[in-house]
């Protein structure tokens, strides 16, 4: 009775979402690590950094960001004319508190020409201090036309160490990873492997290096999509947020998908639920901003990875 209750309700929340949103000409955009039914009201789901962009695109007034702070960030980088709200102030990212631009600066005047490379999940702060972005899926090919040595990947080390691995190259690699993702051990890999023998292991280079190891394929959140679509096989095991399997079952109806591990959820990306949309809608409110004077060092970091 009370499942029969909840969809009821989060049925009634969504439509009160989809008329504020109208009224508000808003966009609503939504993280693959976001709730099932925070996914299904949003007019786009992706990757932090495409959201971003096709914000941007949008004449929408309003941005509504359902994931975690720096993804607000970003689209108030690169739309500040947009009101851009987050509804869960407090979802921010363990791992780009990992790093701060004071600790950075610091870092640069130890190793002067040191250029960095800036994984997007990093305040707009710590872009700011940086020279150009990356995301998961490009991280190769940015640090690839960066030439020489003195290069620091922050704030990700994970992501570092499986680039560099790839290109052959040495890299400085800060000391941050995601907590979410470190909490797959391998022995949860070769538990489902043992589970589902059939299974294509797919994992986000946000894991240990020994995970990566085991993988069949590994790729950012909308490069895992791509590959579940494309391949021949019918069952995966899945290395990332638990909230991916909802967009993997929607577009592999006819596949099987495993959490690798039951303990791949984000608390900062559930914290978003359908009533705090709507609140932010109707009160416009938690607003993220970023002052002028960082946006535009964080803007020209962000470019240098889109001019690629």
């Amino acid at each position: 009775m009370t499942h029969k209750i909840d969809e009821e309700m989060l049925q009634t929340l969504a439509g009160e979402v989809k008329a504020l949103k109208k009224e508000r000409k808003a966009v609503i955009l939504a993280h693959y690590y976001q709730r099932p039914e925070v996914q299904d009201i949003a007019d786009f789901v992706g990757d932090s950094l495409q959201l971003s962009q096709q914000a941007a695109k949008t004449d929408a007034e309003v941005i509504v960001f359902c994931g975690v702070h720096f993804m607000a960030e970003s689209a108030a980088i690169l739309s500040p004319d947009k009101v851009v709200l987050l509804p869960e102030l407090n979802a921010g990212c363990p791992m780009a508190d990992m790093v701060d631009a004071e600790a950075l600066r610091a870092y640069k005047k130890r190793i002067p020409g040191v250029r960095i490379v800036c994984y997007v999940n990093s305040s707009a702060e710590v872009k700011a201090e940086s020279d150009i972005c990356c995301t998961s899926s490009n991280a190769v090919k940015v640090i690839q036309s960066l030439q020489g040595d003195d290069i620091l990947f922050i704030p990700d080390e994970n992501l570092g160490r499986y680039a560099a691995k790839i290109l052959g190259r040495s890299l400085q690699l800060w000391p941050g990873y995601c907590k979410t993702h470190d909490r797959l051990t391998k022995e949860d890999i070769l538990k489902a492997r043992k589970e589902h023998p059939l299974a294509k292991v797919i994992v986000h280079p946000e894991c240990r290096e020994d995970i990566c190891q085991e993988a069949d394929y590994i790729g950012s959140t909308a490069g895992l999509i791509t590959y579940a679509q494309n391949s021949e096989n019918k069952e995966f095991i899945v290395g990332t947020e638990s909230g991916i399997l909802h967009r993997l079952h929607q577009v592999c109806p006819d596949k099987e998908f495993y959490l690798a591990s039951e303990r791949l959820v984000c608390p900062n990306m559930k914290s978003t639920t359908l009533a705090k949309v709507r609140d932010a809608l109707k009160t416009l409110s938690p607003r993220i901003t970023v002052k002028e004077e960082i946006r535009v060092r964080a803007k020209e970091a962000l470019d240098r990875m889109l001019a690629l």
